[in-house]
């Protein structure tokens, strides 16, 4: 049987933004116990001309809920990008994973031509939804989620490979 894109899209989004929640609590728990301040982690940034850790998150979550929006032919659910502790980022994964479970494979099988038009800065990007999810999602997905679990990891939380990529089912 073919992969469909639901299964392409959702289980793959919402196992991402499941296991980032975790090594989150982990990083929070992390700068809790050795007694500064969890915002300071949430600014960590692994070079100076990238992201900090909350903008991370945030562009992982974007991307997984945005994208499974669009496959299914819908307007993404915005989320203000005002985050600042620990506790507003766990609600945005929340938010996003419900938000995310609340598709039916029916909405986003049969998604693999549909046009997908984004405005970004530098000009309008097009996509069919196959290319879509698997050359702008998943890797947008993974890039934000891989950034965000380094920036930890280079900060001294106790985390590992299996903390990123979940136990097998």
């Amino acid at each position: 049987m073919p992969l469909s894109m639901y299964q392409s899209a959702v289980p793959v989004s919402l196992r991402a933004l499941t296991n980032l929640r975790a090594v989150l609590v982990k990083g929070h728990a992390h700068a809790v116990a050795h007694g500064y301040d969890p915002g300071v982690l949430l600014q960590t940034r692994l070079t100076a001309d990238m992201l900090p850790l909350v903008a991370q998150v945030r562009i992982a979550t974007d991307m997984a809920k945005n994208g499974v929006a669009r496959l299914a032919g819908v307007d993404p659910l915005p989320f203000d990008d005002n985050e600042v502790t620990f506790e507003e980022l766990f609600d945005r994964l929340d938010r996003a994973l419900a938000y995310i479970e609340g598709f039916s494979a029916g909405q986003i099988d049969g998604s693999e031509t549909r046009a997908i038009t984004l405005k970004m800065r530098s000009g309008e990007l097009h996509f069919e939804g196959q290319a879509y999810l698997l050359h702008f999602v998943i890797p947008n997905l993974f890039f934000h989620t891989t950034t965000a679990y380094a920036i930890l990891r280079q900060s001294g939380v106790d985390i590992g490979k299996l903390d990123f990529i979940g136990r097998p089912e």
